[in-house]
């Protein structure tokens, strides 16, 4: 891990203590900033592999960090640390652009393993077919863009990633379990409801063409249909 370079957001002292010199230890390089200003002025001017995000920060809030962040950065990823367990949090959070969400108290193991997890995800499938085209849309997934005549959409990995899965198995089953594992490591509920807001961005993308549809199989997984 001794290149990759963490963006750490957390304002209480003892806790960014320890969990700046337990990720050191590991061997990641950590960058700690306890202001959400600072932070995002730090994430501007340097190169990070991933951020580690609390949400109750002074300057600015994490949430309006990652915000930022996601006006530049669609891909790199970010993990949510935080005291607050409401769904409506977990939620905003992932809507926002982050790709995982950790409850405080916290072991630096679990941390660990969820950096190692977004940072080592299924590789790139093989572009011998990289442009689609869907309906009205050209989907190209190297560059992570849909488009159509009167707009084009930059893409989150993740949309990109899980709309790739959607559409290389078109009207055939895409198993949900299958896509959390490969993309978010595991199956948990967080991860589940990541997903879900996923697959509701991307009907929103697809919402003025009505030819297709992404539909939820019951327990089972997501199916994109095209007419």
């Amino acid at each position: 891990m001794n290149n990759v370079k963490v963006l750490y957001l957390e304002d209480e002292g003892t806790i960014g203590t320890i969990t700046r010199d337990s990720l050191v230890k590991s061997g990641f390089t950590v960058d700690w900033q306890q202001d959400g200003r600072k932070a995002l002025d730090a994430f501007n001017n340097n190169s990070y592999s991933i951020c580690v995000v609390d949400i109750m920060t002074p300057g600015i809030d994490g949430y309006t960090f990652v915000n930022e962040v996601r006006k530049k950065d669609q891909s790199i990823p970010v993990i949510f640390l935080t005291a607050r367990s409401l769904t409506q949090d977990v939620i905003k959070g992932f809507e926002i652009g982050g790709n995982d969400y950790l409850k405080k108290p916290f072991s630096i193991e679990e941390l660990i393993v969820r950096i190692n997890a977004l940072l080592n995800r299924a590789p790139k499938a093989p572009e011998a077919i990289p442009v689609f085209t869907i309906g009205k849309y050209t989907f190209n997934y190297p560059l992570m863009e849909l488009s159509s005549e009167s707009k084009k959409i930059t893409l989150t990995n993740l949309e990109n990633e899980v709309l790739y899965r959607l559409i290389t198995n078109k009207n055939a089953l895409v198993e949900r379990q299958k896509v959390l594992i490969e993309l978010w490591g595991d199956d948990t509920f967080f991860n589940a409801r990541s997903m879900d807001v996923f697959i509701t961005k991307l009907r929103k993308h697809f919402a003025d063409d009505d030819s297709i549809a992404i539909l939820n199989i019951r327990g089972k997984g997501y199916k994109m249909t095209v007419r």
